[in-house]
């Protein structure tokens, strides 16, 4: 048996045909779906990328590791932690990555034998590279039993899709520049304007309408969907697809303008946290079934490992994959096989970049407590009814009290008992180093002469542009 697990970066869940989005974005997608196992209901639990893979690769959430940041010089994931790539390796497994997380952490490219750095002189990843690196080794490799590791990042900011695929989910008689349309001006005046100017809207060019943005956001799936396909086909001329055990996940979602937060992935709300997991198995091993109960990131490791451990190829050291003792995640298997459904009854949220909060979605309710709100004007405590609301448009923590200070209660207690009397990392990060995007900021706003509180009082984009232009003029 072979693993090919696949980060697809940015994927929000509702996105996708198979978790009932109504456009064609995903066709291939979502015949992998209907042949393998689809996690209904799987959560980001850490937020954005740097925790959120180092939960997937550890089975620990980021209280566990202390890894709950992105970009934070604090972080630090001791060599002693068990890392899935790593123990691949020592059972025999030939492990190779295409992927470019080793340049924020070092550890990310712990366990490979091959790491393929896919960085390129762009700030972006094109799907193209991944695969011709991707298929070139697996040719090299196709009569060995590997791991290989693959990170795509088309559905990331910036969206700059093949111009082909934005036809399809954007009218070509429309102007995305029409001078009338002011749907953009709301992001062009967010605090976080100075930031995506640079990593997005000067790369779109003079873009007024909103939902052209959106649009760029789907055709950026959509041609992820026929990187996958080309992908897979490649498999099957090898005859590796039906001996391969084929995992694709999103690290997190993206908001597209919901919450004021515009093309961007922060917020424990829905659109960022709700992510797509999906598994098909080698032949002989479960086929197609859905999973309703929630689960999370950190069940990857523990499910792949059972996998191996049922269908272990010759000459693989199961002694060398023993799950650890002290995994926050739960195999999958017992709700693949029907006898559960999820491996949590509440999933606890977490996120430290542009803002700092901890959350936690029942059934029914979803509580999010704010400890560092960094460019965004958000209540220190929000409720949410899922079922009444699952926009999450109306906050009830003070309308309803009792329930909001009960569910801050679960998040103290499950806070308290992952760190057992350890400094929180959350808040040694607030409290000694700011939130990391906030950084981001402030050194863009020095090269303009602005501070970080003259910004927040008036962050308007006029104002932006004009002194960086004084600022670029000789």
């Amino acid at each position: 048996m072979n693993i090919i697990m696949i980060s697809l970066d940015t994927l929000r869940a509702d996105r996708l045909g198979c978790y009932g989005y109504g456009k064609r974005t995903t066709p291939y997608i979502d015949q992998i779906a209907s042949a393998g196992v689809l996690l209904e209901r799987a959560y980001a639990a850490d937020i954005p990328t740097e925790a959120a893979h180092t939960a997937i690769f550890t089975g620990k959430v980021g209280l566990t590791t202390g890894v709950v940041s992105h970009g934070s010089d604090l972080a630090y994931l001791p060599k002693s932690v068990q890392w899935l790539p790593s123990m691949l390796k020592s059972a025999g497994f030939v492990t190779g990555a295409v992927d470019n997380l080793y340049n924020l952490k070092e550890w990310f490219a712990r366990g490979y034998r091959y790491y393929i750095n896919s960085s390129g002189k762009k700030r972006w990843i094109d799907g193209r590279t991944v695969n011709d690196l991707a298929m070139s080794w697996i040719r090299e490799h196709k009569d060995d039993s590997f791991f290989l590791f693959l990170h795509y990042w088309d559905a990331h900011t910036p969206y700059l899709p093949p111009q082909p695929y934005v036809g399809q989910f954007y009218a070509k008689d429309k102007d995305p520049s029409a001078p009338h349309n002011s749907s953009m001006h709301r992001a062009y005046s967010h605090p976080a304007y100075p930031f995506f100017k640079h990593h997005h809207y000067n790369l779109l060019g003079p873009v007024t309408d909103a939902e052209y943005v959106s649009a760029l956001y789907d055709a950026e799936i959509r041609y992820l969907d026929d990187l996958i396909m080309e992908l897979d086909d490649f498999l099957q001329r090898l005859g590796l697809k039906e001996e391969t055990l084929l995992v694709l996940f999103g690290d997190h979602g993206e908001s597209l303008t919901e919450h004021d937060i515009y093309w961007d992935h922060c917020g424990l709300y829905e659109q960022t946290v709700h992510i797509p997991i999906i598994m098909r198995w080698p032949a002989g091993m479960p086929r197609a079934s859905r999973v309703q109960g929630f689960v999370q990131h950190a069940d990857l490791m523990p499910t792949v490992l059972e996998a191996i451990a049922r269908d272990a190829p010759d000459g693989i050291d199961l002694s060398a994959i023993k799950p650890p003792d002290d995994m926050d995640g739960q195999s999958l298997w017992p709700s693949i096989l029907g006898a559960a459904e999820g491996t949590l009854h509440e999933v606890h949220l977490s996120e430290c970049a542009w803002q700092a909060a901890r959350g936690v979605r029942t059934q029914r309710y979803k509580f999010i407590r704010n400890y560092d709100t960094g460019l965004f004007d958000r209540a220190p405590r929000e409720l949410y009814d899922l079922l009444a609301d699952p926009e999450e448009r109306h906050n009830l923590a003070e309308q309803l009290p009792a329930l909001a200070e009960e569910m801050e209660g679960r998040i103290n207690r499950y806070v308290s008992g992952k760190l057992s009397g350890r400094r929180d990392p959350m808040m040694r990060q607030i409290t000694e180093a700011q939130l990391p995007f906030r950084r981001r900021i402030e050194s863009i706003l020095a090269h303009v002469g602005l501070t970080w509180d003259e910004w927040l009082a008036n962050p308007r984009r006029e104002r932006y542009d004009t002194l960086e232009a004084k600022r670029a003029t000789p």
